[in-house]
């Protein structure tokens, strides 16, 4: 392996969630700051409310990025969540899906690299946030099929991104 050594943790003039919170603001966001390195904000979709953790790791100067909705996976449907959410990550470009065990909670996650003291730009803190609401919006119904309606992962999949043209 490779011996990288890198000072990490540069001193910063400002902390990244600051701009993360101005945008959060100014979309009228319910949002709440936890503490320096973590902000709470809820986002209104067309399926569901979106619950957005966004958490400055210093450590590795990265702002990370996790989005959940309420559907809490049955110990009974969890092989086959695991199946969509890896048939799921096969499709994305940015982020993955998570099942986060602790909660049965699907999550979606994703990171911004500040590395070398780099700042975010309004873009890429909405960018974030957008690939985020994004993707739970794209797959939230094929995790109800799942979950609610006792589909198999491919069908939900594809039930889920079945996209009709026109309307009634």
């Amino acid at each position: 392996m490779m011996d990288l050594d890198l000072d990490t943790e540069t001193e910063r003039p400002s902390n990244p969630l600051d701009l993360v919170e101005r945008l959060a603001s100014l979309n009228d966001w319910s949002f709440d700051r936890d503490s320096d390195d973590e902000l709470s904000v809820s986002v209104t979709g067309g399926w569901a409310d979106y619950h957005v953790a966004i958490t400055w790791l210093g450590e590795v100067e990265s702002l990370h990025i996790a989005c959940a909705f309420d559907l809490r996976v049955p110990d009974r449907r969890r092989n086959e969540v695991m199946t969509l959410v890896s048939l799921v990550n096969e499709q994305l470009w940015l982020g993955h899906f998570d099942l986060w065990s602790r909660e049965n909670v699907v999550m979606y996650r994703h990171a911004l690299l500040l590395s070398g003291g780099a700042e975010p730009t309004e873009e890429q803190a909405a960018g974030l946030i957008k690939a985020a609401i994004d993707a739970c919006e794209r797959y939230y119904q094929a995790f109800q099929f799942v979950v609610w309606a006792g589909k198999n992962a491919r069908e939900a999949l594809e039930g889920a991104l079945l996209e009709t043209v026109g309307e009634a």
